[in-house]
């Protein structure tokens, strides 16, 4: 009778074993903490969404997909250190990183293992120009942005006077710049241009610069955190510019920062997917769960999808026929049909000018 339970026993733990292993793992990195967590919270609900509605409808290869989150604060340092981490624990399959500075410095860690990851966020060009098979980005670039934010801002307000303003960082300096060059390229150079260090608090002597120049249009590279205090402190000054900016400003935080200086505040972002008939199920299971799927959930949900697709379409678990499989179809995703280059970039990216009125977004109207 005991030898019975033994071997009993033995045979329990071989198919808990096996039932572990059938799982399909991915990893999900974002910032979790930080002065953008906003973002990767998105990003991680958004994730985690679509991780459930996959295993609801068969998972990948019929097995289970599980995702587990490390976070990497939007610092490189950081970032190298998760990616090492995971490295470790054997990743292959990694959706993240958010911010473009830690993704970059991430993703050298990836192309040495052979990780695919896939980005749902990073738009810094530098990206995927050094030939990484593996690294992949569901979201535009910043010299794709760049171009349109600079084009609306040349040919809405032409003839006044703009400054151009980053964080010096990866992201919103890689912006600013695509978006001056843009407009200069169009006929209106930029009146003053110069940079901001993230974290600091007081942009007094910024706001009486701009003022001084006759600023009359802002352009800012970077994250709500800080364009929240510039708005706030640039009303209470009376500087009356109008503030272009990029998707890193779309948190509704930044309300918390500026208040009411936040309304009319315009930025580019990806078509809203709240509003794609694409993502009508997904909107409303969200909504449901009390997740409202602003911002860059959908863009994790949708970046997920590609790489759950990619490997069904593989029919593989293998990295190097993922990569493949990712490069060589067209994807169904909540933001409509995506489809990768032979850089890892999205074929058809789209991006639209956005306005923030009493705490919400919505198209700028024409």
């Amino acid at each position: 009778m005991k030898q019975a339970l033994i071997v009993a026993a033995g045979l329990s733990s071989i198919l808990l074993a096996g039932s572990a292993l059938a799982d399909v793992k991915i990893y999900g990195v974002a910032p979790l903490t930080g002065a953008v967590a906003a973002f990767g919270d998105q990003v991680r609900k958004g994730v985690e969404a679509a991780v459930a509605d996959i295993n609801a409808k068969g998972g990948v290869k019929g097995e289970k997909l599980v995702v587990e989150f490390s976070d990497d604060a939007c610092d490189p340092k950081q970032g190298v250190s998760v990616a090492n981490q995971l490295a470790g624990k054997k990743a292959e399959f990694v959706i993240g990183h958010v911010c473009s500075g830690a993704t970059i410095a991430a993703a050298d860690v990836y192309d040495e293992e052979g990780i695919v990851m896939v980005t749902p966020t990073a738009t810094n060009p530098a990206l995927t120009e050094k030939g990484k098979k593996g690294i992949f980005r569901a979201c535009g670039r910043d010299d794709q942005q760049g171009v349109i934010a600079g084009n609306f801002i040349a040919d809405r307000f032409k003839g006044q006077r703009v400054a151009v303003l980053h964080d010096k960082q990866a992201y919103g300096k890689g912006l600013a710049d695509e978006a001056a060059k843009a407009m200069t390229a169009k006929g209106l150079k930029p009146a003053y241009e110069g940079s901001v260090t993230a974290g600091d608090k007081d942009y007094s002597a910024l706001v009486s610069r701009l003022k001084n120049e006759n600023i009359q249009v802002v352009y800012y590279g970077g994250y709500h955190p800080e364009l929240g205090l510039i708005l706030r402190q640039a009303d209470e000054a009376g500087l009356k510019a109008k503030f272009v900016a990029g998707e890193g400003v779309s948190s509704p935080e930044i309300y918390s920062i500026a208040g009411k200086a936040a309304d009319g505040l315009m930025f580019t972002f990806p078509p809203d997917g709240r509003k794609l008939e694409t993502a009508k199920e997904a909107v409303a299971k969200l909504r449901a769960s009390g997740v409202e799927p602003e911002g860059f959930v959908l863009q994790g949900y949708a970046a997920t999808q590609t790489l759950a697709q990619a490997m069904n379409a593989a029919k593989s678990l293998k990295k190097a026929d993922v990569q493949t499989a990712m490069r060589a179809q067209e994807f169904q995703t909540v933001l409509g049909p995506l489809a990768f280059d032979a850089k890892g970039d999205l074929k058809n990216p789209d991006f639209r000018v956005y306005v923030w009125k009493d705490g919400k977004y919505d198209y700028l109207p024409n």
